[in-house]
């Protein structure tokens, strides 16, 4: 069983490599009050490893310019029972398949679905986990038109929904508050 809450998402230019190092710069104690602001958040890691070390801050505030992530983790922390459930049906379809052809053409439709942005929010959340455990090296790009762009990855088999953490996730996230907009803002 975990512990505590870890990145749900996979996210070019995350700073997972660099949080210790992060962490280690941070000029306050364990048990000391402060405010943490995140204003690149991607796959949290760093907000994740703040609040594990530092139980006792006052506010924690992230941003990312990124819609869809922000509104991703925020149904996280609203629905994460609904987010669960509607992430798990994709990931069972999905791995119903025995062909690489049959997965490819089910990412591609779930892509499609998603860049309609007319479902429930909590299936528009799961579709963003979806398609970032899917897609080619998690990343995030979007068209002229912003429209998810990236194709599917090569994964055998990859962890789409971990229900566990993501209810850690959730937990961790009620005492956040999110922002989402230019970091200079």
């Amino acid at each position: 069983m975990k512990s505590h809450a870890k990145p749900f998402l996979k996210w070019a230019g995350s700073k997972k490599q660099l949080v210790k190092e992060i962490i280690n710069r941070v000029p306050y104690k364990k048990e000391e009050k402060f405010t943490f602001i995140e204003p690149f958040l991607g796959s949290g890691a760093v907000l994740f490893e703040m609040i594990k070390n530092f139980p006792n801050m006052n506010q924690v505030i992230i941003n990312d310019i990124n819609s869809e992530l922000i509104s991703t983790y925020i149904e996280i922390r609203d629905n994460v029972h609904e987010v669960i459930r509607k992430l798990q049906e994709k990931a069972d379809t999905y791995f119903s398949f025995s062909t690489e052809d049959e997965k490819k053409e089910y990412y591609y439709q779930q892509r499609k679905l998603f860049n309609k942005r007319n479902t429930s929010k909590a299936d528009h959340a799961a579709l963003f986990i979806f398609l970032n455990k899917t897609c080619f090296n998690g990343l995030y790009r979007v068209n002229k038109k912003n429209e998810f762009n990236v194709p599917m990855g090569k994964y055998k088999n990859p962890l789409i929904c971990d229900d566990e953490n993501l209810k850690l996730v959730s937990d961790v996230l009620k005492k956040v508050i999110f922002l989402n907009g230019d970091f200079e803002k």
